[in-house]
């Protein structure tokens, strides 16, 4: 008798490693997925760092040449307005990888209470 409990091939045992088996599969879908979204990821980080550049830059360039055109002062406020929007997108890209975000206020990371308002720096001058 103890010779049929060890057999592999025990009908006893079969659900025990249908179920194991499924779940080893489960888990290589959900790593192939997880390396599959990582790869993703850093491919619509890098997409998005060079739409915010070339976006601010393009839009700071057209403001200066409206301005440029309007004040007849032409290439001075194209150049000026161009560094600016250079700044500008470096900023927004700044803001993402740091974790910010487009947010209003900063949440401090010290602070446990989610329900906790961030303080603009009028608050903190009053402590």
């Amino acid at each position: 008798m103890n010779n049929a409990s060890k057999d592999p091939h025990d009908i006893n045992d079969l659900g025990s490693r249908l179920r194991l088996i499924r779940m080893e599969k489960e888990n290589d879908k959900l790593s192939q997925n997880f390396n599959k979204n990582a790869s993703t990821n850093a491919l619509s980080l890098a997409f998005r760092v060079g739409i915010e550049l070339v976006s601010a830059l393009m839009i700071g360039l057209g403001i200066g040449w409206l301005l440029d055109s309007w004040l007849t002062t032409r290439p001075w406020l194209m150049i000026v307005f161009t560094i600016f929007g250079g700044a500008a997108g470096i900023l927004n890209v700044y803001r993402h990888a740091a974790g910010f975000g487009y947010t209003v206020g900063y949440i401090n990371p010290n602070n446990s209470d989610p329900s906790a308002k961030p303080r603009s720096k009028v608050d903190k001058s009053k402590e």
